[in-house]
């Protein structure tokens, strides 16, 4: 993929060829490359306006080339208005297109991409809807279908094992059946990381990361809906110190609950040993102590019924949107060889973790909020 993309960019890269195509092919071709990091300029649409700087009125004939069009436009960056103008402009033809109902196949497709773009679906579900409209397609290939069917149905088992094992780990560290106020999400928490990294290589990151999700939520609750501010208190001491002995002091559930975490943590620590001879318990560590910080902040700010301003949120927010710790095991999971310059700029969090960090909480408060 990587050498057909390069090949493709090579030979486009600062000359004609994008002018002489089709909108569909220049807008696919252009997607592509920006999904994959290439730097290609949104000036290669010029050539579907008109003399006015307008997009040309025939190109709505073209729906297929106009929901391209509309897919591509979802990779702008600030201050493209070119691609602005193009989002405005298949949109609003494709409503129309849906609305006439020209072609059902198509117009299901063209819906579908009004509702979420592809950029924002979670691939591997997509894949799964999309073998079913394809059926269905006047010039389906049947050769291409199967083999679609092929990779599905052979990824589909290890996602399966995956989730198997993770289910028996969540039943073995009790946190369901004695910490009955939290929630019980562990197969969302797994589709979750399904949407991250679906390949079935990937399985060791799928199964720690939705551990590490599980105990996000379990921790999060007891912050939240159960702990009282002394408990609370109590807990984020100990999650400091990581000390057992430490525990003796909290409640029975508490024990529990960072038993869970201090042995998840360290499993995973040992796996890294073994594999890369690195030492990363203090990595770890230092993303749960935030993220109980964080917590028990938020907590204080509540039993106190103090209103933080926007700035104060915000600073602590990022961190209690558990994006950090989530993205800091994940770096682990995935990467060897782990490299001692990666870990140095972890311990401050980079501005791609932070910024990654803020996305997630606004879009996360979004979710919730109330227009007053």
């Amino acid at each position: 993929m990587k050498r057909i993309l390069d090949g493709v960019y090579n030979n486009d890269h600062g000359g004609d060829t994008w002018k002489v195509e089709n909108l569909y092919a220049t807008a696919l071709k252009f997607r592509l490359l920006r999904q994959h990091g290439y730097s290609v300029s949104q000036e290669v649409f010029n050539s579907f306006k008109d003399e006015r700087g307008s997009f040309k009125a025939c190109l709505c004939e073209d729906t297929k080339g106009m929901l391209s069009l509309y897919e591509a436009s979802f990779f702008l960056i600030e201050g493209e208005n070119i691609l602005e103008e193009a989002r405005d402009f298949s949109t609003k033809h494709l409503e129309e297109y849906v609305k006439q109902n020209k072609e059902k196949n198509l117009a299901a497709i063209v819906s579908h991409s009004l509702e979420l773009p592809l950029h924002w679906r979670m691939l591997r579900l997509e894949a799964r809807w999309f073998i079913d409209i394809y059926r269905h397609n006047q010039d389906m290939n049947p050769i291409l279908l199967e083999f679609a069917e092929l990779d599905f149905n052979i990824v589909q088992p290890a996602h399966q094992a995956d989730l198997k094992q993770v289910s028996s780990w969540w039943k073995s560290t009790g946190l369901a059946e004695n910490l009955s106020f939290a929630r019980d999400r562990l197969v969302e928490n797994f589709f979750w990381t399904v949407g991250v990294i679906f390949q079935p290589q990937f399985g060791y990151c799928r199964r720690m990361s939705t551990k590490v999700n599980a105990l996000i939520t379990t921790i999060d609750d007891v912050y939240d809906v159960y702990g009282t501010l002394d408990e609370l208190e109590l807990f984020t001491d100990v999650v400091e110190r990581w000390d057992i002995n430490a525990m003796d002091q909290l409640p029975d559930y508490m024990k529990i609950c960072f038993l869970a975490l201090h042995n998840f943590v360290n499993e995973m620590a040992l796996d890294t040993v073994k594999e890369q001879r690195f030492h990363i318990i203090e990595y770890l560590k230092k993303a749960w102590v935030d993220l109980c910080r964080s917590y028990l902040l938020e907590a204080k700010w509540y039993y106190n019924r103090y209103t933080p301003s926007l700035q104060e949120y915000i600073e602590n927010a990022w961190i209690s949107i558990a994006a950090p710790t989530i993205l800091v095991h994940a770096y682990f999971f995935v990467t060897n060889p782990i490299t001692k310059e990666a870990l140095d700029c972890l311990e401050e969090y980079p501005n791609i973790i932070r910024w990654s960090a803020i996305i997630l909480r606004l879009a996360d408060d979004l979710g919730t909020s109330m227009v007053c």
